[in-house]
């Protein structure tokens, strides 16, 4: 029987990083501390955070008895540590992100890109705290052999894409079998495949499970079009550009005996679903899903850029390590 990664009663965390076009530290912090209205609503550089924050009744924004204690912003974007601190009631900013060590119980590695997580993530994997790692965790073989070690290790690290949890797409978790045996799915996802793709092939894999086999990219790093072939049968193709923000997250199955198509519509329940069941992880000890599953996520994500960077070839999931 699993054991609590944290066994007392209110978990202090950190938030770590930045990265281009990346807003979490506002949302994520402003869903453990609450937030500044005011300052968020006028001066978040990223509007849509505030727009559905501000949608929220103040008895269910926040998880209880988790807060952000310090946060460290290195890299580059389009905001500061202090910015961030003053919009989601952040008590303390850090220089570097290693002084945290000591003062917090967990940490989250906001940023999105996946090459740069080992070595944000050694430290703290080092001195033993658990971590979320915002998706992808990686994007290259060399980085997922070195978080496979430190599973095999049992470091606690979880990682995971927020359309995992899309309350739209939670029926066809549970059963497609008023469809019939699935034969078409697709789904689409806007930005780009490196940052973004795993929102997609992470929307679709509860549905359909593990059991993915190849990958072929016959698209541009503006115009990911990727075919997936799955051991049950069914075609898979994931649609990633630059410039289908307002077409994101559309997901459709067709099977023998039926088809449906829904849409990803309430970011904020996603989002904090995903923040609650790492807080549950963290007091249970339970992984919500195996690490298995965030593996083979992450051979479609390198396989989907192999492919592409090699002019559409097949790549096999099998063969990336």
């Amino acid at each position: 029987m699993a054991k609590p990664l944290i066994a007392k009663k209110q978990i202090n965390i950190a938030m770590l990083g930045i990265t281009p076009g990346n807003g979490h530290p506002y949302s994520w912090s402003a869903m453990f501390n609450g937030y500044n209205k005011d300052l968020m609503t006028n001066e978040c550089p990223y509007p849509g955070i505030p727009e559905y924050l501000n949608k929220q009744p103040e008895e269910t924004l926040t998880i209880p008895d988790a807060n952000i204690t310090h946060i460290c912003c290195t890299g580059t974007g389009e905001f500061t540590a202090e910015h961030v601190a003053k919009c989601s009631l952040i008590p303390n900013v850090v220089e570097k992100p290693e002084e945290v060590i000591g003062k917090v119980d967990a940490v989250i590695v906001a940023t999105d890109i996946g090459a740069e997580h080992v070595e944000r993530c050694r430290p703290f994997v080092e001195a033993g705290i658990p971590l979320f790692v915002d998706k992808p965790m990686v994007d290259n073989p060399e980085d997922l052999a070195v978080f496979n070690g430190w599973i095999a290790d049992g470091r606690p690290i979880l990682s995971s894409s927020s359309m995992r949890y899309v309350k739209e797409f939670m029926p066809y978790r549970a059963s497609t079998h008023n469809l019939g045996k699935l034969r078409y799915v697709t789904i689409t996802m806007a930005k780009y495949w490196e940052t973004y793709g795993i929102h997609a092939i992470e929307g679709i894999f509860p549905i359909l499970g593990p059991g993915f086999i190849s990958c072929r990219n016959i698209g541009s790093k503006e115009r990911n079009v990727v075919y997936f072939t799955h051991e049950c049968g069914a075609d898979v193709v994931v649609i990633v550009r630059k410039d289908m923000g307002p077409g994101s997250g559309t997901l459709t199955l067709a099977g023998t005996h039926g088809f449906d198509q829904l849409k990803s519509m309430d970011s904020f329940y996603s989002f904090k679903t995903q923040l609650e069941t790492f807080i549950s992880y963290l007091r249970t000890g339970e992984r919500p899903f195996p690490y298995s599953e965030t593996e083979e996520l992450m051979r479609m994500i390198i396989a989907g850029i192999q492919s592409r960077e090699a002019g559409g070839k097949e790549i096999f999931l099998k063969d990336i390590l």
